[in-house]
């Protein structure tokens, strides 16, 4: 099992940063270019985003866990992933660090599936840091 943490301040109050990213459905207003669109089947716990990527490929993820008061989420990979990768678990959580800073700590287990385990965590630590510039995008940061 592979695992993959990025944690980053982000100038913007913690509210602000969750709203935007707790949006299960709303990731493509975000994620930037690979996420090409989003679709939900679904509410709260269970609930299944379709994702659209480049070159019409989908992926599936599937909301585990939602913690309001905690501001944190889980999803999981529904397999078969076009990622090279299975029994992925991702969480995501928003930390206050005062008024208008918070830390935003994303991390994920995984087994790597066709490819090296530092490929797979190089691609899933990109796939965090590309997400959280596009946290800092979307609120004109």
């Amino acid at each position: 099992m592979a695992e993959v943490k990025v944690e980053e301040s982000v100038e913007a109050p913690a509210s602000a940063v969750w709203e935007l990213a707790s949006d299960f459905g709303g990731v493509d207003k975000w994620a930037g270019p690979a996420i090409q669109g989003c679709s939900v089947e679904g509410e709260g716990v269970g609930a299944v985003r379709t994702l659209s990527l480049p070159g019409g490929a989908t992926l599936q993820e599937k909301l585990e866990s939602f913690d309001e008061g905690e501001r944190t989420l889980s999803y999981s990979i529904v397999d078969p992933s076009p990622l090279p990768l299975s029994g992925y678990l991702s969480t995501l959580r928003v930390v206050e660090d005062g008024p208008k800073r918070c830390r935003v700590e994303w991390s994920g287990r995984l087994e790597p599936a066709g490819a090296s385990e530092e490929q797979v965590t190089g691609m899933i630590r990109g796939i965090y840091t590309g997400g959280l510039a596009g946290i800092r995008k979307a609120l004109g940061l």
